[in-house]
């Protein structure tokens, strides 16, 4: 049986086994972590697809971050495995880093937590006081609610088989600086002895603060409530980008000299909001608040926004083309970059998808051209364009993802292959005065264009 005093021993010695169960864009990075820190690693996926590459040492994430740092295949002290009642048995402390959803109806998706916990309890021995800590992203009391039963229904006690925690991810994949060894860490755990003991080996994993803040409940929620505010942040500008044009006013301007003041905090419009976290947290916190009968008003209205902006881009190209005598019928479309976030080959939860969708849905034909991905991550009814150079005859190329490629293509030669040169900057990145001055009629998320 584990003790205390054991804990902080192997922490110290660094002969404490860590498992982590999923070894997705968060898991893998967080592994790779701590056994550069020194420990043992178990890794565990239910994809044998990424258990196969990571045996082979190839990265399966799509974050080119992790390229570099992938452990040679017979590393030693490395095990990857898809089964946790094989690696289970071996760890002292278990990390849980799966996927935290939404439904078609915008609920949590809690099904990974607790299948995952479901799999992990099964293989803890009795009195051996295994720590399993959760990573992903949920609403304030899921740990408890989700895994206590679970526990209690395979005849486990809390203290005594096992202890449970709660440990947010932060990190940043694309973000080489805030990776998984650079990020503050927060521990939620019923037990201030045992979130004392993963304040010292979460210290051995990121150089930034670790810190012990007391209630599951307290790590979960400052996890969720930082996306909510990111989302709440992005929507007021989204929404600006939006009313400023009707004015005949740039947003852009507007917030550059709102930004000479001390205390503004600047952020930029977008097409739209894409990734794991931002678009689907503030749901789980909507979610807590209904339980608890308390309206989320301001998350509520600010994710509405946020995910009703692709629609309204779509509707501005819609009509920037029909002005320039192209009708949605006979429209071409290029995207430039389908992957929701810069750098990044990942095509989860990208504003590119709805984009497109309502596009589509109006008869306009869509191409689209991302570096980062492979033909078979775009959905069915996009052509894709493998060779940025061969693209030609469409009537409009929006910028969707700020991927150094896609800012760095030859403009100046896409530009000759255009039916009609219509330009339209989704990311507000690019230098317009000059793209205009090479042939394009350039437009812009938030900027006003005559319609």
């Amino acid at each position: 049986m584990n003790s205390v005093s054991d804990i902080t021993a192997k922490i110290a010695s660094g002969h404490l086994r860590v498992g982590i169960i999923g070894l997705g864009y968060v898991g893998l990075p967080t592994a790779i972590g701590f056994h550069d820190a020194g420990f043992e690693v178990w890794g565990v996926d239910v994809s044998q697809r990424t258990v196969d590459m990571v045996k082979a040492g190839k990265n399966p994430t799509g974050d080119p971050d992790v390229d570099d740092i992938m452990p040679a295949p017979g590393t030693p002290n490395w095990h990857i495995t898809n089964s946790a009642a094989e690696a289970v048995p071996h760890c002292d402390v278990i990390l849980v880093t799966v996927p935290t959803p939404i439904t078609h109806d915008l609920k949590p998706d809690l099904s990974y937590v607790a299948g995952a916990g479901r799999d992990v309890f099964q293989a803890i021995s009795k009195g051996s006081r295994t720590i399993v800590v959760l990573e992903s992203t949920v609403y304030p009391g899921v740990t408890a609610q989700t895994w206590h039963p679970i526990i209690e229904e395979l005849g486990l006690v809390i203290g005594e088989d096992l202890e449970i925690a709660y440990c947010p991810e932060r990190f940043n994949p694309g973000d080489s600086a805030h990776g998984v060894r650079q990020v503050a860490r927060v521990i939620g755990c019923e037990n201030p002895e045992i979130g004392e003991e993963l304040v010292q080996l979460y210290s051995k994993l990121t150089t930034e603060d670790v810190r012990y803040v007391g209630k599951l409940e307290v790590a979960e929620a400052a996890k969720v409530i930082e996306n909510v505010q990111r989302d709440i942040n992005i929507a007021l500008v989204n929404e600006l980008a939006r009313i400023f044009p009707a004015l005949d006013v740039d947003v852009e301007d507007v917030l550059s000299a709102a930004a000479t003041k001390w205390n503004f905090h600047r952020y930029t419009p977008g097409v739209g909001v894409g990734g794991h976290c931002i678009p689907v947290d503030p749901y789980y916190m909507i979610q807590r608040a209904a339980d608890v009968g308390i309206p989320a008003e301001l998350i509520t209205a600010a994710r509405a926004v946020n995910r009703n902006m692709p629609v309204h881009v779509a509707e501005v190209i819609r009509k920037l083309m029909s002005k320039h005598g192209v009708e949605a019928n006979d429209a071409r479309v290029l995207l430039l970059g389908w992957s929701y976030k810069a750098e990044v080959g990942d095509p989860r939860e990208t504003p590119a998808a709805p984009l497109s969708e309502t596009l589509l849905a109006n008869g306009v034909k869509v191409s689209a051209w991302d570096p980062h991905l492979e033909p078979g991550q775009f959905p069915q009814g996009i052509d894709v364009v493998e060779d940025i150079s061969s693209a030609q005859g469409y009537d409009i190329a929006i910028l969707v993802t700020a991927h150094k490629a896609c800012l760095e293509i030859d403009f100046t030669k896409l530009v000759s292959n255009m039916r009609t040169p219509l330009l339209y900057d989704g990311r507000r990145v690019l230098n317009l005065d000059e793209l205009t001055g090479a042939g394009w009629i350039c437009h812009a998320v938030g900027r006003p264009n005559g319609l």
